[in-house]
């Protein structure tokens, strides 16, 4: 294996123990901002600053103000002062087609998923933007 293929399990590692903090029942998803071998950022799914953390509401739904955790970790980027120019996302689910737009306005390069989100146009759209898309097994981060 070599180094770069090392650090990409050891990141998703990361993004899927960071995905436990989610307080979504359905679904937890945990991203990782990586840039020059530094995380610059981080997210998981779950509600704005001030909302009670319940993501669902009592049919079990998702309440369609719950934001995913890539624009988590971006908009906490932005906040932040510092940039995701040229920045590696790892991010356990792939990205919904919202996402992946914040994804190419943010100036990322390269995305790192773990499973696939039962539709693809999120994954499609930055593939036609340039960016690299990588599918990392989730089964192959946990040897």
């Amino acid at each position: 294996m070599d180094k770069q293929q090392a650090l990409d399990q050891r990141y998703m590692r990361m993004a899927m123990i960071w995905a436990e903090n989610s307080y979504c029942d359905r679904r937890k998803v945990g991203a990782l901002l990586v840039k020059d071998n530094m995380i610059i950022s981080d997210g998981y799914n779950g509600t704005p600053s001030g909302f009670e953390n319940k993501c669902e509401d009592e049919t079990g739904l998702t309440h369609p103000y719950v934001l995913h955790a890539e624009a988590n970790a971006i908009t906490k980027i932005a906040r932040s002062g510092n940039n995701s120019e040229g920045a590696t996302l790892y991010v356990t689910s792939s990205p919904c087609i919202e996402c992946s737009k914040l994804i190419i306005q943010s100036g990322i390069t390269r995305v790192v998923f773990g499973e696939y989100y039962r539709l693809q146009d999120g994954l499609n759209l930055l593939k036609k933007a340039g960016i690299q898309v990588e599918y990392l097994d989730l089964k192959e981060t946990e040897k």
